[in-house]
């Protein structure tokens, strides 16, 4: 299926059948990565007078209540409700799914993202940016990040995406900022522009898995979440390949 996308007076092809999916999986148990010491995602028959809702213990249906918390749990969207005072969903902020992203490869320098080693390989043609940090591992598919310190970003590289109108920033770790900052959030607050000018509709989505088989460059990106009233929803970001169109 081959779609023509048209952006600054440019035409790219992209064919829709061919996604590439850069969340991780999420599952019952500790196979998952995991942050903050936020517990493991369960999810468990549901049970009730004469009926239980899985097939392999004599059920009619599988029927499980899922058990999860988004912020520790594997790959999520979240939204500037996450750090205001005000009642903000990712429901009601996310509105368009489809935008042109950037995938860039950085590493980090004392253990964080800098906004020179981003802005050396930024396109100005693009809505979202996806960040691979190097080395990329397989490791990050259940990876327990909880008090070991994992990379984060720089305050001045998020005020910098903000100031550059990137709608959507991704990244491979579990959040844009420090593990423990005292409660700054300074990379969240600098990307949304909170609480000065809220950017209502940015999101930022952590713990995505960018394969190596996956290059650098532009692409389609749709980012997909269930649609919850929360300030964040598990998600499911899915590249797709361009080429510039020729008549």
């Amino acid at each position: 299926m081959q779609a023509i996308i048209e952006r600054n007076k440019k035409k790219f092809s992209v064919d829709l059948m061919k996604p590439l999916d850069i969340s991780i999986p999420l599952q019952s148990g500790n196979e998952n990565p995991n942050a903050f010491g936020i517990q493991n995602p369960l999810f468990k028959a549901f049970e009730t007078d004469g009926f239980i809702g899985s097939v392999v213990q004599g059920g009619s249906v599988n029927c499980e209540n899922l058990f999860l918390n988004p912020h520790g749990n594997g790959t999520h969207t979240e939204c500037v409700g996450h750090i205001s005072n005000e009642k903000s969903t990712i429901n009601k902020s996310l509105k368009t799914f489809f935008s042109i992203a950037q995938l860039v490869s950085v590493e980090a320098e004392n253990n964080v993202i800098t906004k020179k080693s981003v802005e050396k390989l930024y396109d100005e043609s693009i809505e979202s940016i996806v960040i691979r940090t190097l080395p990329n591992t397989t490791n990050k598919l259940t990876k327990n990040y909880s008090g070991n310190t994992p990379t984060y970003l720089e305050a001045e590289l998020c005020k910098w995406l903000s100031e550059k109108n990137i709608k959507h920033l991704l990244i491979d770790l579990p959040s844009v900022d420090a593990e423990e900052d005292g409660g700054k959030l300074a990379a969240h607050h600098a990307f949304w522009n909170y609480p000065h000018q809220p950017r209502m509709n940015a999101t930022i989505t952590e713990m995505v898995f960018v394969d190596d088989e996956i290059k650098d460059g532009i692409y389609l990106l749709n980012l997909q979440i269930a649609s919850f009233e929360s300030d964040a929803s598990p998600s499911k970001p899915v590249l797709y390949e361009l080429e510039i169109h020729t008549e």
